[in-house]
């Protein structure tokens, strides 16, 4: 009997029943928080441009109408026109960048590792002009750059206008509505879209990277060639963007510190909409335009070696 209770088969372990699936719960909730931002870009921008589109290959008048014609040649003769300023545009955008650059990332990197306790009012006198208007501080610099103010005094005193006129930056002993009075417009009012971007990259490096490069007996300018401004990148990269692409479009500082001879596209696309009433072709402009940046942003982000931008 032992032994027939022995080789007995144990009794089956009731089976449990498997889990069940867990809920999704919330899962339509990522899709309604995008949803206002959605609408806002469809409505207040993809509307826009497709009504822009549609508005560059019309043809007709503002009195008879404009009628959808898919008259493409509207940008050639666009282009063909005003490429002058196009290229001035992208001039003085580029020269103002690289001055922003040039004085952004000393005062940046000033903030970042040396400021101490006077950071946080650097950083106020860094986003202070954002107080006051646009128009406000570019027509300051009338002020600044007048005929007879201390600034053309002392550059007269230097004999700077003398190499300026040479490059044909000023005329004579004149700033104002120059080239130099346009770029130092576009410099000053997008100065702070340069050190922010700056600021906040060259603030996350780790500062025992630079211990680090002195206890291998590197000079401070290799610490800096080697490690401090490749990390700095992504920030160089996002302050360069946000000086060059609204100092291309921007037309107040030509409008108000420069002349004829120094008119910018923006100025043109403002013309074409506002007193010549030319639709069409402010659309066709608008969109040359915006390609032109866009293909300039790919290729440089792609020859910057870095994606990461802050």
């Amino acid at each position: 009997m032992a032994t027939t209770l022995a080789e007995a088969p144990a009794p089956p372990a009731p089976e449990t029943p498997a889990p069940k699936p867990p809920r999704k719960r919330g899962r339509w909730t990522p899709y309604l928080l995008l949803l206002p931002g959605l609408l806002w870009l469809v409505v207040f921008f993809a509307l826009p441009m497709v009504y822009q589109a549609s508005t560059s290959v019309q043809t007709g008048s503002l009195e008879d109408g404009y009628e959808v014609t898919w008259h493409f040649a509207t940008y050639w003769d666009a282009v063909a026109e005003y490429w002058p300023q196009f290229l001035r545009s992208v001039l003085y955008a580029g020269s103002a960048t690289v001055l922003c650059l040039l004085l952004g990332y000393p005062l940046a990197y000033l903030i970042a590792f040396r400021a101490g306790r006077w950071r946080n009012l650097i950083m106020i006198l860094v986003i202070a002009p954002f107080f006051t208007s646009f128009l406000i501080r570019t027509l300051a610099w009338k002020t600044i750059l007048a005929d007879s103010g201390p600034v053309v005094s002392a550059l007269n005193s230097l004999h700077i206008l003398d190499v300026t006129s040479w490059l044909g930056m000023t005329a004579g002993d004149r700033v104002l509505a120059t080239p130099l009075a346009v770029i130092c417009g576009l410099t000053y009012n997008f100065l702070p879209f340069m050190i922010l971007p700056l600021y906040t990259s060259l603030e996350r490096i780790d500062g025992r990277l630079h211990e680090a490069a002195g206890d291998l007996y590197a000079r401070p300018f290799t610490t800096f060639r080697k490690v401090t401004f490749p990390l700095s990148m992504p920030g160089v990269v996002s302050g360069t963007l946000l000086t060059f692409i609204p100092a291309t479009g921007d037309y107040v500082n030509a409008d108000l510190l420069g002349s004829t001879d120094t008119r910018m596209i923006g100025n043109v696309i403002q013309t074409q909409f506002l007193r010549i009433l030319d639709y069409p072709t402010a659309a066709a402009l608008s969109f040359v335009l915006m390609f032109a940046i866009l293909m300039m942003v790919t290729l440089y982000i792609r020859r910057s070696g870095t994606e990461d931008l802050v």
